[in-house]
């Protein structure tokens, strides 16, 4: 069973999740060097709602799960832009996924990478994270993958503390993350998990539109 009692499960939807976990990091509001960066697409309309809470920029944490061959759910790695890529050894030695496989997978992953660059920020440049506090958010972890991918790019680029921040996600994910990222705010670690999705009412894939009008409206707001 989920393990937090002040929070009434599963969410409502990714909106009411994004309100829930912004009043959980109301100890960053009004400062000037909390920058948020969501990982597309669920992640955005988490993070959408907490920018609002602790009134912050909103920006992308571009990254790619890389989906085991046959169950594409089930997380074996991830890559984000600059050529950071993050392998699961457990889930690729269990599996036995050869080098070419994961190679093939990557590949496929890269051109959706470099899509949604284009599509969500066109010519826009990227957010300056260097010495400032970077909060990561995303709907949810399983494996933590992707996140942690996000963690060794964001490193690259010198920010002054990494916050990972999500709803809902794995008591063994949330313990591994809390040893790469400079703290974790997880509003619940339910058990069994099983999957994201479970832990919300509404779970609908988050489209490249919804992605892009949430982008638009935190950044003429930022602009305003």
């Amino acid at each position: 069973m989920p393990d937090n009692p002040f929070i009434a499960w599963p969410f409502k939807n990714r909106a009411q999740a994004g309100q829930l976990l912004g009043a959980a990091l109301r100890h960053y509001a009004g400062r000037d060097d909390v920058v948020v960066l969501a990982l597309p697409r669920g992640g955005v309309p988490v993070a959408f709602e907490v920018i609002q809470a602790i009134h912050a920029p909103l920006d992308l944490m571009l990254v790619r799960k890389l989906g085991t061959p046959g169950q594409e759910e089930l997380a074996m790695g991830a890559i984000a832009p600059g050529g950071v890529r993050v392998l699961n050894p457990d889930i690729v030695s269990s599996l036995a996924i050869s080098e070419q496989s994961i190679e093939n997978v990557a590949q496929r992953e890269q051109i959706e990478l470099e899509r949604r660059q284009r599509a969500y920020r066109g010519d826009r440049p990227p957010p300056v994270v260097k010495g400032r506090c970077v909060i990561l958010i995303d709907d949810g972890l399983a494996t933590g993958a992707t996140m942690r991918t996000a963690i060794k790019a964001l490193r690259q680029q010198q920010p002054a503390r990494i916050v990972v921040a999500v709803p809902v996600a794995p008591l063994d994910t949330v313990k591994v993350l809390r040893g790469e990222a400079d703290e974790v705010v997880c509003l619940g670690t339910p058990e069994p998990f099983w999957a994201i999705g479970r832990w919300y009412r509404e779970f609908p894939q988050t489209s490249d539109e919804e992605v892009k009008e949430l982008l638009a409206r935190a950044w003429e707001t930022a602009c305003g």
